[in-house]
């Protein structure tokens, strides 16, 4: 067997300590709560019969995480055997960090969160994983019990299964975006990619409320902090972007901005249709 020299492992001083961001005395609940009543969408291919009787069953402890550093290894370390944690409410950052660059990504309500099991002898870097909520967020731990007592219901299994996808499919447009070889570009398209999920339509354009530091911002696309600073400033200064880190606004619609900056043919095509209908 090939020696492993690195590993893949959570991030931060004091993982195997309570995570510091979340005080289990006051944010876990005392006692599970009916998931399908948090999360609807989980029984949306059951009849409302079948939906009643996995409610009494579908049942999950929750524990909320204040904005801040979050250690997630205790939590995900509950969910062994299980889906893992479901994200209910709020918006968090998963970072991952090779050597000295650092790329990260947006983690929402309905993504699933998993432990990452230890593949002994397929990894040559190291990897290291930390986590930070944006906005006051909610999780489900979704351990072996809960997978036992929905064996009956796998449609439940199933949803789980699809948000698996949409999030890779969501980090898979992010990846595409951070290949574009205009920061400007890349850094529109990322908030048009991000509005899609988060955005509020308003008048004349869409408004972003998450907290997007320059520093986050050029982790999503592949950019230094003062490379992404100069570029948001020619964008503002372009009617394009406006803002700071508590939010941001954009205003007209993405092809418009796409058009302002001379993106190509091939460029606009990769526009979701979603994202350019809300923006009308």
């Amino acid at each position: 067997m090939r020696r492993k020299i690195a590993d893949c492992r959570r991030n931060a001083a004091g993982i195997d300590s309570q995570p510091e961001s979340v005080t289990v005395a006051h944010t876990r609940s005392p006692y599970p709560r009916y998931l399908l009543d948090l999360d609807p969408e989980l029984a949306a291919d059951m009849d409302v019969r079948m939906r009643l009787v996995a409610r009494r069953s579908a049942t999950a402890v929750v524990f909320a995480a204040p904005p801040g550093e979050l250690q997630l290894r205790r939590w995900l370390a509950l969910t062994v055997g299980g889906p893992g944690l479901l994200v209910l409410t709020g918006a968090l950052v998963s970072y991952a960090r090779v050597l000295d660059r650092v790329v990260a990504e947006l983690i929402g309500k309905g993504d699933l969160l998993q432990a990452v099991r230890d593949a002994d002898g397929e990894e040559f870097l190291a990897c290291d994983l930390s986590w930070s909520v944006l906005q006051p967020a909610r999780f489900a731990i979704l351990d072996a019990r809960f997978a036992d007592q929905v064996r009956r219901w796998p449609q439940i299994t199933h949803a789980l299964l699809r948000r698996g996808e949409v999030r890779l499919n969501h980090l898979a447009v992010q990846r595409a975006i951070a290949a574009q070889p205009r920061l400007e570009v890349r850094l529109l398209l990322v908030l048009w990619h991000l509005a899609a999920r988060w955005g509020r339509v308003e008048p004349g354009g869409l408004r972003l409320p998450l907290p997007l530091t320059h520093v986050l911002l050029g982790r999503l696309v592949g950019a230094e902090r003062p490379s992404v600073t100069h570029a948001l400033k020619r964008l503002s200064a372009a009617g394009l972007v406006n803002g700071a880190e508590g939010g941001w606004r954009l205003r007209g619609t993405v092809e418009e901005h796409l058009d302002s900056l001379g993106a190509s043919q091939a460029v606009r095509r990769l526009v979701p249709a979603e994202i350019a209908r809300r923006a009308r």
